[in-house]
């Protein structure tokens, strides 16, 4: 192993910059039922209500801003004296604006297109229309590049090569419960790798230590030890 670390982030992270979590306790992800807007089922069945849906979270990630743990983890990936990977199951570039490279989006990045006939990727329009054409192949197959229920996760070989390339496996705004996010941290724990999760609350997953609180606070806090030392 390099003494690289592993951090896996989710919703928490982006919560203080005003992005909502990606599924409340009632179910709903921004008032619409999460089958309605995010599997290919529903982009077949109702394309508008999906581009439309999008179009809301594009326009509402350019409207936040980096918080304090956005900026913390940039700070940490330039100044660690070790490879440190950034896999987010976030949609948001917020990682990137504050400064962070090669952030791995296994969820996909909301701006972003993705043409659903050629695969070619391209930067998203603000307002996405049914049946946008592909730069590259003029298909009228554009989409958000969002990995939606029922697909398969983006970069799993790059995520894994990267846990294996660390000592330490960090959580940070997500519960570590959910697959394939939870096989992350059962795969570092078979490899030996230390776990610690930074959460607004404890998920409850097992975890080798756990510090809660907003993550504004608690990453910068801690992000601060690891420089420290």
């Amino acid at each position: 192993m390099s003494g690289g670390i592993f951090i896996l982030s989710g919703a928490g992270l982006s919560a203080e910059s005003g992005l909502k979590t990606f599924r409340a306790e009632d179910g709903l992800w921004e008032e619409h039922r999460v089958e309605d807007v995010a599997t290919p089922e529903a982009f077949a069945r109702d394309p508008a209500l999906v581009q439309r849906f999008y179009n809301g979270r594009r326009a509402a990630v350019a409207a936040a801003q980096p918080n304090a743990a956005h900026e913390a983890l940039a700070q940490l990936q330039a100044a660690y004296d070790a490879p440190v990977h950034l896999v987010t199951q976030n949609i948001d570039d917020l990682l990137e604006r504050a400064g962070a490279a090669a952030v791995i989006h296994m969820h996909g990045d909301v701006t972003l297109a993705l043409c659903a006939d050629c695969g070619h990727r391209w930067r998203a329009p603000v307002e996405m229309a049914v049946g946008e054409q592909c730069p590259a192949c003029d298909a009228p197959a554009a989409r958000p590049d969002i990995v939606w229920f029922g697909e398969i996760p983006y970069h799993m070989d790059r995520i894994q090569a990267a846990l294996e390339d660390s000592d330490l496996f960090v959580a940070i705004g997500t519960s570590g419960n959910v697959y394939p996010a939870a096989g992350f941290r059962q795969l570092a724990q078979q490899l030996g790798i230390k776990t610690l999760e930074l959460n607004l609350d404890a998920s409850g997953a097992a975890f080798d230590e756990v510090r809660t609180g907003p993550a504004s606070k608690v990453v910068p806090a801690w992000v601060a030890e690891v420089l420290a030392h």
